[in-house]
Protein backbone atom coordinates (compact mmCIF):
# COMPACT_ATOMS: atom_id res chain seq x y z
CA UNK A 1 0.00 0.00 0.00
CA UNK A 2 3.10 2.29 0.99
CA UNK A 3 4.80 1.41 -2.26
CA UNK A 4 1.19 2.11 -4.30
CA UNK A 5 1.14 5.93 -2.88
CA UNK A 6 4.62 6.52 -2.99
CA UNK A 7 3.79 5.88 -6.83
CA UNK A 8 1.31 7.68 -7.02
CA UNK A 9 2.70 10.92 -5.57
CA UNK A 10 5.57 10.32 -7.13
CA UNK A 11 3.43 10.31 -10.60
CA UNK A 12 1.91 13.50 -9.49
CA UNK A 13 5.12 15.24 -8.60
CA UNK A 14 6.53 14.24 -12.31
CA UNK A 15 3.46 15.56 -14.16
CA UNK A 16 3.35 18.82 -12.15
CA UNK A 17 7.04 19.39 -13.15
CA UNK A 18 6.56 18.70 -16.87
CA UNK A 19 3.49 21.54 -16.65
CA UNK A 20 4.79 23.58 -19.48
CA UNK A 21 3.75 27.24 -19.46
CA UNK A 22 3.71 29.69 -15.93
CA UNK A 23 -0.82 30.55 -16.33
CA UNK A 24 0.43 33.63 -15.66
CA UNK A 25 3.24 34.55 -17.47
CA UNK A 26 2.65 36.36 -21.05
CA UNK A 27 2.65 33.27 -22.62
CA UNK A 28 0.36 31.37 -20.61
CA UNK A 29 -1.85 34.48 -20.68
CA UNK A 30 -2.27 34.81 -24.39
CA UNK A 31 -2.35 31.09 -24.91
CA UNK A 32 -5.75 30.91 -22.15
CA UNK A 33 -7.11 33.51 -23.98
CA UNK A 34 -6.50 31.88 -27.36
CA UNK A 35 -8.00 28.55 -25.95
CA UNK A 36 -11.10 30.46 -25.19
CA UNK A 37 -11.14 32.19 -28.17
CA UNK A 38 -11.28 28.65 -30.02
CA UNK A 39 -13.93 26.93 -28.07
CA UNK A 40 -16.01 30.24 -28.57
CA UNK A 41 -15.44 30.27 -32.16
CA UNK A 42 -16.12 26.42 -32.90
CA UNK A 43 -19.34 26.22 -30.97
CA UNK A 44 -20.43 29.38 -33.39
CA UNK A 45 -19.03 27.49 -36.30
CA UNK A 46 -20.93 24.42 -35.52
CA UNK A 47 -23.92 25.71 -35.16
CA UNK A 48 -23.93 27.68 -38.34
CA UNK A 49 -23.01 24.36 -39.94
CA UNK A 50 -25.47 22.09 -38.28
CA UNK A 51 -22.78 19.94 -35.98
CA UNK A 52 -24.90 21.65 -32.94
CA UNK A 53 -28.52 23.29 -32.58
CA UNK A 54 -28.61 26.93 -33.69
CA UNK A 55 -29.68 28.56 -30.36
CA UNK A 56 -30.45 32.40 -31.60
CA UNK A 57 -30.06 33.81 -28.07
CA UNK A 58 -26.25 31.39 -27.59
CA UNK A 59 -25.12 32.48 -30.51
CA UNK A 60 -26.01 36.40 -29.97
CA UNK A 61 -23.85 35.90 -26.59
CA UNK A 62 -21.19 33.90 -28.15
CA UNK A 63 -20.48 36.26 -30.45
CA UNK A 64 -19.68 39.19 -28.12
CA UNK A 65 -17.89 36.75 -25.78
CA UNK A 66 -15.61 36.46 -29.34
CA UNK A 67 -15.70 40.09 -29.85
CA UNK A 68 -14.14 40.81 -26.58
CA UNK A 69 -11.97 38.02 -26.50
CA UNK A 70 -10.35 38.89 -29.65
CA UNK A 71 -8.88 42.26 -27.82
CA UNK A 72 -7.34 40.46 -25.21
CA UNK A 73 -4.17 38.37 -26.53
CA UNK A 74 -2.19 41.11 -28.07
CA UNK A 75 -1.36 42.93 -25.00
CA UNK A 76 0.37 39.63 -23.77
CA UNK A 77 2.91 39.58 -26.58
CA UNK A 78 5.48 41.57 -25.05
CA UNK A 79 7.64 44.44 -27.17
CA UNK A 80 11.08 41.31 -27.02
CA UNK A 81 10.04 37.74 -27.21
CA UNK A 82 10.44 36.03 -23.84
CA UNK A 83 12.96 33.40 -23.21
CA UNK A 84 12.17 29.73 -22.31
CA UNK A 85 9.06 28.36 -22.63
CA UNK A 86 7.41 26.50 -26.29
CA UNK A 87 5.49 29.19 -27.98
CA UNK A 88 4.12 28.21 -31.03
CA UNK A 89 4.28 32.05 -32.09
CA UNK A 90 6.73 32.33 -34.82
CA UNK A 91 10.01 34.84 -33.90
CA UNK A 92 8.41 36.75 -37.07
CA UNK A 93 5.74 38.37 -34.02
CA UNK A 94 8.34 40.27 -32.41
CA UNK A 95 10.32 40.89 -36.09
CA UNK A 96 7.06 42.02 -37.86
CA UNK A 97 5.34 43.77 -35.23
CA UNK A 98 3.02 46.27 -37.65
CA UNK A 99 1.99 43.34 -39.85
CA UNK A 100 0.97 41.33 -36.83
CA UNK A 101 -0.42 44.46 -35.59
CA UNK A 102 -2.53 44.66 -38.64
CA UNK A 103 -3.86 41.40 -38.72
CA UNK A 104 -4.66 41.80 -34.95
CA UNK A 105 -6.48 44.75 -35.97
CA UNK A 106 -8.56 42.52 -38.79
CA UNK A 107 -9.68 39.96 -36.64
CA UNK A 108 -10.99 42.56 -34.16
CA UNK A 109 -13.00 44.01 -36.78
CA UNK A 110 -14.22 40.62 -38.15
CA UNK A 111 -15.58 39.85 -34.80
CA UNK A 112 -17.13 43.54 -34.11
CA UNK A 113 -18.81 42.87 -37.66
CA UNK A 114 -19.65 39.36 -36.77
CA UNK A 115 -21.61 40.76 -33.39
CA UNK A 116 -23.25 43.79 -35.89
CA UNK A 117 -24.44 40.80 -37.91
CA UNK A 118 -26.67 39.51 -34.87
CA UNK A 119 -29.03 42.48 -34.20
CA UNK A 120 -30.68 41.86 -37.61
CA UNK A 121 -33.59 40.11 -36.11
CA UNK A 122 -34.74 37.66 -36.73
CA UNK A 123 -31.69 36.13 -36.75
CA UNK A 124 -30.82 33.75 -39.41
CA UNK A 125 -28.02 31.38 -39.58
CA UNK A 126 -27.74 31.76 -43.32
CA UNK A 127 -27.53 35.83 -42.72
CA UNK A 128 -24.34 35.15 -40.30
CA UNK A 129 -22.22 32.59 -42.48
CA UNK A 130 -20.36 35.24 -44.23
CA UNK A 131 -19.47 37.25 -41.05
CA UNK A 132 -18.18 34.16 -39.05
CA UNK A 133 -16.21 33.30 -42.48
CA UNK A 134 -14.36 36.43 -42.27
CA UNK A 135 -13.89 35.52 -38.43
CA UNK A 136 -12.35 32.14 -39.56
CA UNK A 137 -10.52 33.73 -42.18
CA UNK A 138 -8.75 36.34 -40.18
CA UNK A 139 -7.49 33.55 -37.69
CA UNK A 140 -6.31 31.56 -40.30
CA UNK A 141 -4.54 34.42 -42.12
CA UNK A 142 -2.56 34.93 -38.69
CA UNK A 143 -1.61 31.40 -37.98
CA UNK A 144 -0.82 31.05 -41.74
CA UNK A 145 1.96 33.96 -41.20
CA UNK A 146 3.05 33.93 -37.19
CA UNK A 147 2.27 30.17 -35.84
CA UNK A 148 4.55 27.81 -36.46
CA UNK A 149 2.73 24.53 -36.62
Amino acid sequence: MKLRNLCVVTAVLLLAACGGVDPNSPQGQRQGIFKQMLKVSEELGGMLRGRLAFKAPRFVQGAAELDQLTRRPWQHFPQVKEEGGESRAKDEVWQRQARFQALAREMEASTAALVAATAAQPLKPEALAAPMQRVEDSCKACHEEFRAF
